[in-house]
């Protein structure tokens, strides 16, 4: 018998088992009751005879595609923020979806966005997921919102979408920790210009963890700058020309980070014997190959996205309600990175 003849109910027979039994097993029906024992049973019948469930079959059933679309705003050409997409691929495949992606870019219009988003309903996705490189409000499309939808990395504005973010305070409360725990009273931060919710988010967590500190949040020197290496650099520059510069700054990224440390090596301070450093995004490519190696903290893009495409699944079964879930964004953790650019401050 050849694989293309051969049905469920062959499975049924080399299982010893009922035919409800093995589609339950096969379609991953979560309430069934079926034994650990009798699963295997079926998996490895179904493997044997060389028998996948048919999905075109489901599809007309269940009216659903098992297709779910990804619109990716300038994340599939970054390589840090790309673990968004990793993460929502790999949800999907463990739930038997596939993930359909179009990348466009954040600076274009609404009216191109829309366009994009029509081209995956045409396709008959059964859901969306929109994405953003980095966290801030966006305008959505009107469209997006005919289908189950949820967002990462972002908000959307004058909308209730569900969303999945980073907890922007967290993390720089995590980053001005350990410097306050490595014995440093004077802290500088190197913020961003951009108008995103991380600037303001960052820098209220900054003065907030210093108050609570027993320092003046409020006194700390803060410089800001563009937020790439040459602006990292600049800030830093003026930042430890001051007669009583910090012995720890708080880089709003890991860019600007690597910018602080050409600043250091130009006045003559080593890092961390001189100046300790901590950075804000993980970015391996920079934060584990400088000398020495960047203390930062990592954005959970990876989670985002496995997050997102998790609920977004459970909508599109009818398992979870996403309007419940989008007066509040989901606030997934920004935990530290330990490497080697912290010390306890010179006496």
């Amino acid at each position: 018998m050849s694989n293309k003849n051969i049905g469920i109910k062959d499975v049924a027979v080399a299982a010893g088992v009922s035919v409800t039994t093995v589609s339950h097993v096969l379609n991953k029906v979560s309430y069934a009751r079926i034994s650990p024992e009798t699963r295997d049973k079926v998996r490895s019948a179904a493997e044997e005879l060389g028998y996948g469930p048919n999905r075109l079959a489901q599809a007309l059933r269940t009216q659903r595609t098992g297709m779910l679309g990804l619109v990716s705003e300038d994340i599939a050409t970054t390589p840090h923020a790309g673990r968004i997409i990793l993460g929502a691929e790999e949800a999907a495949k463990a739930r038997g979806y596939n993930l359909m992606i179009i990348n466009t870019s954040g600076s274009a219009s609404l009216e191109s966005r829309q366009a994009d988003v029509e081209a995956l309903l045409e396709r008959r996705v059964d859901g969306i997921l929109y994405a953003t490189m980095y966290h801030r409000h966006v305008e959505l499309p009107a469209n997006l919102g005919s289908l189950p939808s949820v967002l990462v990395d972002s908000v959307a504005t004058g909308g209730n979408i569900t969303a999945v973010i980073p907890d922007e305070e967290g993390g720089a409360r995590a980053a001005v920790g350990a410097l306050l725990e490595a014995g440093h009273t004077r802290v500088g931060f190197i913020n961003n210009t951009d108008d995103v919710p991380a600037t303001t988010q960052r820098l209220r967590a900054f003065r907030a963890t210093l108050d609570e500190a027993g320092l003046d949040g409020d006194a700390a020197p803060v410089e800001s700058e563009v937020s790439e290496v040459q602006g990292g650099y600049e800030a830093a520059r003026r930042m430890l020309a001051r007669e009583d510069r910090p012995t720890g700054l708080f880089c709003y990224n890991d860019r600007m980070a690597m910018g602080a440390y050409r600043a250091a090596a130009e006045l003559g301070l080593t890092i961390p014997a001189d100046l300790s450093v901590v950075g804000f995004d993980d970015q391996e490519l920079i934060a584990a190959n400088l000398y020495p190696g960047l203390t930062t903290v990592a954005l959970p893009h990876y989670e985002m996205g496995a997050w997102a495409t998790e609920n977004l699944i459970d909508a599109v079964e009818g398992k979870t309600d996403l309007s419940l879930m989008a007066l509040h964004p989901t606030i997934l953790s920004c935990p530290l990175v330990r490497r080697d650019s912290i010390a306890a401050p010179r006496q």
